[in-house]
């Protein structure tokens, strides 16, 4: 007998017009009943889009009546009355496509300290370098870093359309609170002026074309995390970890907020997985493979393990991160390997 679990599986090969992400991963298949071979399909968009609303359901049909056993489908699926001029593609009526974009990935740990803006700075360096148009939107408002990292604290200017054009570094479109207040002034903010801000760069930027815009997250799973899963429609989220248990547990719960807004999880990084010394002795000193094993039990790709070595912290103090000031050497390598991992999940 066919079941729910099968249903909904076979349901993920729909795609919803326009986007990489199925329609189940968006959440809008709302109920499935099987009743001896008979299937019955709800599912609820918010978008007006009378065009797309009519290719899930005959993609829907199709898949369901391929599936063995299945002798008779129903596919509902309910839309919203149009508002006058109303229409677009949106999944979700508080989100919305960032135009010109064709991926957002975001880059979290749920923990503090883990390296997770370095590893953002260099993979969106060696994006740029395997030939992809790429921007990077540092989302942590209260601790911005990116700019430090990127070599550059430009202010954007503001474009005819009023909107405000990201500065660029190292071939990377750029966004930060830090371009906007001075460097050393704190951000004392409650969580409202949070989500504008964000909603802001993401829909007031001119990103222009990219391939891929890489967000950088504040640690947690407060409001800057849900401003985004609820704004934009993610194609996937990077956890970068370190190998201990203090770090891996935290980035549990990172995980299982992603999976409750129906991101998928495109891979784990595991940082300072170890360190060598000048002698040639390897010494572990967060522990080892934590990251790699954590991917296993999430049933998540595992992207690569970035050593501890002194030139990616030097590199991003000066503002050139490894990929662009030594991107021959051992670091330099292992970010372009790992970005290319991260290409390869993407399609």
């Amino acid at each position: 007998m066919i079941t729910d679990s099968q249903i909904r599986d076979a349901l993920k090969a729909v795609k919803y017009p326009g986007y990489s992400r199925d329609i189940v991963s968006f959440g809008l298949v709302k109920q499935v009943a099987v009743n001896d071979g008979a299937v019955s399909v709800q599912m609820q968009l918010t978008s007006t889009n009378a065009a797309a609303a009519a290719q899930i359901k005959a993609e829907s049909a199709l898949v369901l009546q391929a599936l063995p056993g299945v002798k008779q489908v129903s596919v509902k699926v309910q839309q919203p009355a149009a508002a006058p001029g109303a229409a677009g593609p949106n999944p979700f009526a508080n989100q919305n496509h960032v135009p010109g974009i064709r991926r957002i990935i975001a880059v979290a740990s749920g923990k503090g300290g883990v390296g997770k803006s370095t590893v953002s700075a260099n993979l969106a360096c060696a994006l740029t370098h395997l030939g992809a148009r790429v921007g990077l939107l540092d989302c942590d408002i209260y601790g911005p870093s990116i700019p430090l990292m990127m070599g550059t604290s430009e202010r954007p200017t503001i474009s005819e359309r009023e909107l405000m054009v990201p500065p660029v570094s190292h071939g990377v479109r750029l966004m930060s609170i830090g371009f906007i207040i001075d460097a050393d002034q704190p951000v004392i903010w409650r969580g409202p002026m949070i989500v504008k801000t964000i909603q802001q760069f993401l829909t007031a930027v001119e990103w222009g074309e990219l391939d891929y815009l890489l967000v950088d997250l504040p640690p947690g799973t407060g409001d800057a995390q849900l401003t985004l899963c609820q704004t934009v429609p993610l194609d996937g989220g990077v956890i970068v970890t370190t190998p201990q248990e203090a770090s891996l547990g935290v980035v549990r719960k990172g995980i299982a907020m992603f999976r409750k807004v129906n991101v998928p999880i495109l891979g784990l990084v595991e940082n300072m997985s170890y360190f060598t010394t000048s002698t040639g002795e390897r010494v572990e000193i967060f522990g080892h493979g934590g990251g790699r094993a954590e991917a296993g039990r999430q049933k998540a790709p595992f992207l690569g393990e970035v050593p501890i070595f002194t030139e990616i912290r030097a590199a991003g103090d000066v503002g050139m991160p490894i990929v662009v000031s030594a991107p021959g050497s051992a670091p330099g390598r292992i970010f372009t390997q790992i970005a290319e991992a991260l290409r390869g999940q993407l399609g």
